[in-house]
This record gives C-alpha cells, structure tokens and sequence, in this order.
C-alpha cells in the first residue's frame, strides 16, 4: 500500500505569513526582501516550508519565530493558494496564515534585527507571486474578525485611549466612524477597564487611559454575549 504513494505527483507546502501591525494612525503591513531568485530584490510576504515533524501550526509559528524573533501573537489560519504556476521554481502549494503584532513593542528588534519594514497598508509595493492575493484575503478576514471578535486589541499597546482604539478600526475597516456612537457602542460591550492613567500627549486636560478586560470578556461569552461593532 505505500508504494502506491511512490507514482503520485509531489508538491511543496509552503506556509507565508502576514503580519499586521497598528501604529496610532495606520493599519501597517510587514514585509521583507527576497534575497534570492527568482524576483531577488521585490518585496515579499515572510515564508518558509512545512517540515515533516510539524503541523501547519507549528510550522507558522516557527517561521514567524525564525524572520521575527516574535512569539505568542494572534495568528489565524487563512487560505490556501495552489495555482499550478504561483511559483516559477516548483509546484507549491502554499498555506497563508495572518498575525496580529504590537509595534510598540516589537518594533526595533524587527526592523534592526531582521531588515524587515513596515508599510502603511494603502502605501505598501507590489509583491512577488500571488503575494498580494493573500493580503486582499487577510483584510477582508481581519474587517470581519474585528468586527465580531476583540482581536484588534492584539494591535493596541496594554493601556490605549478611546481615541487610539477608535483609530484602530477605522484604519482596519477603511472608514470613519462617529465618535459618539463609537464611544456608545464600546460602552454598551461593557468590556473595558478605565485606569486613572491619562495620556498627556493630547491635550492639556489628557485622555484616560483605558485597558481590555480580557477575563470579563471570557465571562460574558461564556453566558452567549455577542461582541459586535
């Protein structure tokens, strides 16, 4: 029976990463470049190969890991891309998955360490193969999540004023939105905490300081809450 295994086509699996990131104003985009043929020089998604001894998961995360330096993030599964022509070199099939990073906090080791780069979404180049396929793929799950998920506090230091987190989902989902009624609707979720921190940059008067309750919000999705903007 294995030896029937030996007359079937074989293919790479490759897994690419996209990794989002939030800077106060804009919805940011890492990428990196490629630094061997074919399109040495262009712009890419941060990849690598699935290795016999991990899953899908664990291949991420390791990849992540290795052109990072980064552990323990938001990261998702999202797509598969098998184009018979996607790579010039070999037939691969290759895996997506995007993640969702703090800049504040990682952004020196990632731009020093490992000659990556940030870009505003709207601003970012063109990349190799069907590279940007994937991110159109990852902002349409990511609007979506956010929506109906808090997984954009991923992006958001621990401690963030209304105003940064109102910023946030407007860079995400590509539009203004009211204050008052985003002020409201993120009240009525009853899921944040007020610090008597305020951030002074601001105004003269500051900005309370404001933080996700992470276990409240377990709590209330336990008992059906549904998280929705």
């Amino acid at each position: 029976m294995i030896h029937r295994y030996n007359s079937e086509d074989k293919a790479l699996l490759a897994v690419d990463c996209i990794i989002f990131g939030f800077d106060k104003e804009e919805l940011k985009i890492l990428l990196i470049k490629r630094d061997f043929e074919p399109q040495k020089g262009r712009w890419s998604l941060m990849g690598g190969f699935l290795k016999r001894s991990e899953d899908l998961d664990q291949a991420a995360s390791r990849i992540l890991h290795e052109l990072t330096g980064i552990n323990n993030v938001y990261m998702e599964q999202l797509y598969n891309f098998s184009k018979i022509d996607r790579d010039p070199v070999e037939r691969t099939v290759s895996v997506a998955y995007y993640a969702l990073i703090n800049i504040e906090e990682h952004n020196e080791e990632l731009t020093q360490q490992y000659s990556a780069k940030w870009f505003n979404i709207s601003e970012a180049p063109q990349l190799i193969f069907d590279h940007d396929r994937m991110v159109r793929k990852a902002i349409s799950r990511l609007r979506y999540r956010t929506s109906t998920m808090p997984i954009g506090f991923e992006l958001l230091p621990q401690k963030f004023t209304m105003r940064q987190l109102q910023k946030m989902y407007e860079a995400i989902l590509g539009e203004k939105l009211d204050k008052r009624n985003f002020i409201n609707k993120i009240n009525a979720l009853d899921i944040l905490h007020k610090t008597d921190e305020k951030n002074m940059e601001s105004s003269k008067k500051g900005s309370f300081l404001y933080m996700f309750d992470e276990d409240k919000y377990k709590r209330k999705a336990a008992d059906g809450f549904s998280f929705k903007l």
